[in-house]
């Protein structure tokens, strides 16, 4: 049997290769945020960048209809992977179209119903981005199964260049040619339309992908109604349990017009949310890159009884995360830089909502024994308690407190739903997790988050000496404790030093 050490090396080599398309691809997409504040100089723009792209996310969820998971179910348990991966993807492929059919026949009352009935282009484009995104979800995935990590990367890193370039050209060197005498480029460009060109940008590097991915698609395409009945029966609790828990990440962006009578006001503080809450990505970056590589793995190495691999897995992601949440929090006079001045006054969000995202990240983790004992229902029910924690608290509370109130619901929900998986999951798929050593690992990263914002240190040096020497503690405490990371520093010394 494969020992714990060499998968986790091979869980991590994966990881390494998926990071580069989601932690460094979303990283430059993230570099973005510095070129919007500035440009986008009115936050209520910003705001109205941050609403529609929530809406982006709650339709990409439902238009994949869990079919990611399924896929890797399926493709692992059925004789035929071909006709498993046939049916999925031209279910998708119908799907898609007709959504697209859908916005285009209803475009105007749907437009007016979100509040942009001046701006129904813009929710014209988000829904060829999102029919795209969708139907290019299971490619994906297939790549994956595949271990094709280099071609996955490949073909997101592209697509991330090349809307980071569309969005550089149109944002700063359109405006610049155009103002230095270069009118050909009034051809294609045109002031005053920053927000389109966010759009455009976006419905191109999809399409890209769209066509990158062809190789992949074009072949005999199968459809089994049967074995359709049986992925969707699979995949539909897992549908509502990825409704709900987008939602719950995009609930803010999505309902935060609502709960304002001035719309202005609405869209100015859901800009300043947005851009702060977009120093806190990392975190989520993280995640993303680790879901990659540990969805397929889950399936792929279950061997029998034996837990230990999960109960490695999740410690190490815990380090990792605590580590992660350290060194944004501790330089975010820093980090801050990345946004325009006029955003600073949400920084305060930054600790709240990547705490959050840890508390989810180790909720995604723990829902391995749902997946793994198909009771997918249970995803659907926390994330439905999430969904209806993070409405309430929004609805209640976001008029007087205005967008602090989104940090702490996103916080209040992972930590509800994080308990109450692991509770019910000793119950139906025991798993012994390394509770105490976690709880520790948690409680002193509080500790010295807390001594880095409340202990007296004066002076722009001394503050940042202080909080680097906190997080070399903390790293080296971690690195004492544990045997196997003890061991990796003692064999990267032993080579610096030549094997001596």
């Amino acid at each position: 049997m494969t020992s714990n050490g060499s998968i986790m090396k091979k869980l991590l080599g994966e990881s390494a290769v998926y990071g580069l398309s989601s932690i460094v691809g979303r990283f430059l997409n993230w570099m973005l945020v510095p070129v919007y504040t500035r440009v986008l100089v009115r936050t209520s723009d910003y705001g109205i960048v941050t609403n529609l792209y929530g809406w982006t996310a709650l339709m990409l969820v439902i238009l994949t209809y869990g079919m990611e998971t399924g896929f890797f179910r399926f493709i692992n348990k059925e004789p035929d992977p071909k006709r498993v991966y046939g049916t999925i993807l031209t279910s998708l492929a119908a799907t898609s179209t007709l959504f697209i059919l859908a916005v285009a026949l209803f475009l105007r009352p749907l437009s007016a119903a979100m509040g942009y009935a001046g701006y129904s282009e813009f929710v014209m484009m988000l829904a060829v981005i999102v029919a795209m995104d969708a139907f290019c979800a299971v490619p994906f995935a297939n790549l994956r199964h595949k271990q094709k990590a280099f071609r996955f990367a490949g073909i997101k890193l592209a697509s991330i260049a090349i809307n980071i370039g569309l969005n550089l050209f149109f944002l700063i060197a359109a405006p610049w040619l155009s103002k230095n005498g270069f009118t050909a480029v009034n051809l294609i460009w045109s002031p005053g339309l920053e927000i389109r060109y966010v759009f455009v940008s976006n419905v191109v590097s999809s399409a890209f992908t769209l066509l990158a991915l062809s190789p992949d698609f074009l072949f005999k395409w199968h459809f089994d109604a049967k074995l359709m009945k049986r992925i969707f029966a699979y995949s539909f609790p897992i549908l509502l349990f990825g409704v709900a828990g987008i939602f719950n990440q995009t609930a803010d962006k999505i309902l935060f017009p609502y709960l304002f009578s001035d719309p202005a006001e609405a869209n100015s503080q859901l800009g300043i949310y947005g851009a702060c809450f977009k120093i806190s990505v990392i975190m989520v970056m993280s995640l993303q890159a680790f879901r990659y590589a540990y969805e397929p793995f889950v399936f792929r190495y279950k061997k029998g009884d034996d837990t230990s691999i999960y109960v490695d897995v999740m410690h190490y992601f815990l380090l990792f995360s605590l580590f992660v949440f350290l060194g944004i929090t501790f330089y975010l006079d820093i980090f801050k830089h990345l946004i325009g001045s006029a955003y600073f006054a949400g920084l305060a969000v930054v600790p709240i909502v990547m705490l959050g995202e840890l508390f989810f990240g180790i909720y995604s983790n723990l829902s391995i024994w749902y997946k793994l004992t198909d009771r997918t229902k249970w995803g659907s029910y926390f994330s439905l308690v999430a969904c209806i924690i993070t409405v309430l608290i929004i609805v209640i509370f976001v008029p007087k407190f205005g967008f602090m109130a989104c940090a702490w619901a996103s916080l209040i929900s992972n930590l509800v739903i994080m308990t109450a998986s692991y509770f019910i999951g000793q119950k139906y798929f025991p798993i012994s997790y390394r509770v105490k050593s976690g709880v520790f690992y948690f409680a002193l990263a509080m500790i010295f988050r807390a001594a880095a914002a409340f202990v007296p240190v004066e002076g722009k040096i001394v503050p940042f000496v202080f909080k680097t020497v906190l997080l070399l503690v903390f790293a080296a405490i971690v690195v004492f404790k544990e045997p196997l990371l003890r061991g990796a520093v003692i064999k990267a010394e032993k080579k610096l030093l030549g094997g001596k």
